[in-house]
């Protein structure tokens, strides 16, 4: 059987076209040419090849001269067709990243809602870093902490804490940050760092203890000019829309030594982790979420962010495995926080109970759930009007989950004395805790 060559049996040329070659050869499989190894060093070169002295001179040297022009028309249509292949590359990497994602209506409240890129990822981190970068700061904050001494002497002592956080939106004057509770839980003061450097002391607006979230905020008369037009809004994306193995981003401040990033795949989607009797499903990463990441945001490949990281829920016990809240769950959380004004003590609202806290040590040793014990009720008090009574475990209160008096304070502090709202208690029942939700109008704390 005779190897084809190119060449029919009059020695005319039968190559077809150049958009066999275009079609049939990727661009990405054809070497450099610099790379390319003469034919002598293919690793089937014969140093005395077997010549066939049948074959008459002048037609072989002709058969040779039609080789070689067709080698030279294949690598030129081949060369143009790579040539072709890189500059589309480089055009599609060129696409930007949208940010923004944030509306406010008529009553001037601000909600967070998802938007979305151009479906073209970036494949260079690097720029999707760059573009997002603005939209995240770090987090300092001095924490509040009550010890017992071995003779059951309480002191109170400050930490240092560090986090992360998510500009989601700017709403009267005001820079409107997300970021983990337990980042702010218990602190004293709570400082931003900006993109820039620039720093600047920041409020708690709102906090879920339930949820891991809560919401601060900046006043722009604190900070230049120059900081303000630098900041971004962050772009919420879809985490409904997620699928495994897809390239997950984790920016945040790491260790607090300052923002960093890491980046792995999405793991799992819905992931059940409890803490404190509270079950949330969380996405999975290898993208590693050290302290200080707490707070940050998880992207996907287009820069949008899908999750707030939470070393909270990080395993320690293996590598590689960390967890992030999805930022749809996350955002009507979010959206009821940010609209939360903090009222003045003296209007805030009153229950008019003496409650202790139900750790998760006493929950677990009594079988009952966590949160705050009412002890006793005040007489006419909104808690007795409500239907509160002695013995019940207060968990929850207007959607904010409360797992301790100090949770069940800072609710009461965002909520106006004289408005409506829930609150969920358990009440024990045939031997059985039952939870139920109450409708309260809230009092006023009396004045001493």
């Amino acid at each position: 059987m005779n190897e084809f060559n190119g060449f029919n049996e009059n020695n005319e040329s039968i190559i077809e076209g150049e958009g066999v070659f275009k079609e049939d050869i990727p661009a990405e499989e054809v070497p450099a040419a610099e790379n390319m190894r003469s034919a002598k060093e293919g690793p089937y070169f014969e140093e005395n090849p077997v010549k066939d002295n049948k074959r008459k001179k002048g037609k072989g040297r002709a058969k040779s001269f039609a080789k070689l022009i067709a080698s030279a028309l294949v690598f030129g249509l081949v060369a143009g067709a790579a040539f072709q292949g890189y500059y589309a590359v480089t055009n599609n990497n060129a696409s930007s990243v949208k940010i923004g994602s944030v509306s406010t209506n008529t009553n001037g409240d601000v909600t967070a809602v998802e938007t979305s890129t151009k479906d073209n990822a970036s494949s260079d981190v690097s720029t999707v870093v760059s573009n997002v970068m603005p939209s995240i700061v770090a987090i300092n904050s001095t924490i509040n902490q009550q010890t017992t001494d071995f003779f059951g002497r309480q002191y109170n002592q400050q930490e240092e804490g560090s986090g992360s956080g998510i500009i989601i939106g700017q709403k009267k004057g005001e820079i409107l940050i997300a970021t983990n509770n337990h980042v702010v839980e218990n602190a004293g003061s709570v400082q931003i760092v900006f993109n820039d450097n620039t720093k600047a002391e920041a409020t708690i607006v709102g906090t879920a203890p339930g949820s891991d979230l809560a919401v601060v905020s900046v006043k722009e008369s604190e900070l230049d000019s120059k900081t303000i037009d630098n900041i971004k809004v962050a772009t919420l994306g879809d985490s409904g829309s997620l699928k495994l193995g897809e390239m997950a981003i984790a920016i945040g401040n790491a260790l607090g030594y300052g923002q960093s990033v890491t980046v792995g795949y999405i793991s799992a989607l819905n992931r059940e982790v409890t803490v404190n009797n509270v079950t949330l499903k969380l996405i999975q990463t290898d993208a590693a979420i050290n302290p200080g990441n707490s707070g940050g945001a998880l992207l996907n490949s287009k820069g949008e962010v899908i999750g707030i990281n939470s070393v909270k829920y990080v395993d320690d016990s293996v590598e590689s495995i960390g967890y992030a809240i999805p930022i749809s769950a996350a955002i009507p959380v979010i959206n009821e926080l940010m609209n939360t004004s903090s009222t003045n003590n003296s209007k805030s609202a009153y229950l008019g109970i003496q409650g202790k806290d139900v750790t998760e040590d006493y929950a677990a040793s009594f079988n009952m759930p966590v949160g705050v014990y009412v002890g006793t009720v005040a007489e006419g008090s909104a808690a007795e009007k409500a239907g509160i009574k002695a013995g019940d475990i207060i968990t929850g209160l207007n959607n904010v989950t409360v797992t301790s008096m100090t949770d069940l304070q800072q609710a009461l502090s965002y909520t106006k004395a004289g408005s409506t709202g829930t609150i969920k208690v358990q009440t024990l029942q045939n031997g059985k805790y039952e939870e139920k939700t109450l409708d309260i109008t809230f009092g006023e704390k009396p004045s001493k």
